[in-house]
């Protein structure tokens, strides 16, 4: 199937924009989720234990160190831990699984997905590290298409200028991304993270009003009700021991 499409009145962004397939040079992102059960005997302390103190250090000594763990504030899914980790290539991924193991504390089951970054935002940026600073909030955002042609023009969108309007309105990206293995597809996902609850609230407001943003999504065939089919969003906490909060 041929998933190139080029849309020739959308004269602001590159026709290479919309291509849906990332390039393979682009990072691979893995969204793991620790489904818990709330016990007597505290499960989500068990896994959030073994999680710090075995499989972090795991990671890490396996050269993977842009990794983050998240608790769940709102959304479905709730009690569990969201674990972000990158990593260069499929064969760095099986290799880095093989030397970290499989063994976890307890769960009741892990579903996960993979990512490919955007070429606009080709590699997860880690929010830079302020001693004494209180934990961000973060957002986890999935946008469901049709097909895989109305996904490359809401990707297409990204990459050719949202992603720029985000700076500007203080939606911090922390990466974004093409689900290629996972549920609900075609779809993307992306993370933002804020100082606040509060400051979520006001930038997304500066998002939706922002001149730049009123003439891109009025461009034709790139409305909410073309490009996408479904927005689902969770709010999410790092834990104590993240390395990206």
């Amino acid at each position: 199937m041929n998933r190139r499409l080029f849309l020739s009145s959308s004269a602001a962004l590159s026709a290479s924009a919309y291509e849906p397939t990332q390039k393979k040079s682009n990072s691979l992102i893995e969204l793991r989720y620790y489904k818990l059960r709330n016990t007597t005997d505290s499960m989500p302390k068990r896994l959030n234990d073994f999680l710090s103190q075995k499989q972090l250090p795991a990671l890490k000594k396996a050269g993977i160190t842009k990794v983050g763990f998240f608790g769940n504030v709102i959304g479905a899914g709730s009690p569990c831990v969201l674990q972000v980790s990158e990593f260069q290539s499929l064969s760095q991924m099986e290799a880095t699984w093989d030397s970290v193991g499989h063994e976890v504390g307890d769960y009741v089951r892990i579903e996960s997905s993979l990512i490919r970054s955007f070429n606009g935002f080709p590699a997860l940026e880690m929010p830079a590290a302020e001693a004494g600073r209180a934990p961000r909030t973060f957002e986890m955002r999935t946008y469901e298409s049709n097909t895989f042609n109305s996904l490359g023009k809401k990707i297409g969108m990204f990459n050719g200028g949202e992603i720029a309007i985000f700076r500007k309105t203080g939606l911090n990206p922390v990466f974004f991304g093409e689900t290629i293995f996972g549920t609900n597809m075609p779809n993307l996902t992306y993370m933002l993270w804020y100082d606040s609850l509060a400051a979520r609230e006001a930038n997304w407001k500066k998002f939706v009003t922002h001149p730049e943003w009123d003439k891109l999504k009025m461009m034709p065939g790139l409305s909410d009700g073309e490009v996408v089919s479904n927005i689902s969003n969770s709010i999410l906490s790092p834990t104590d021991y993240s390395p990206i909060r």
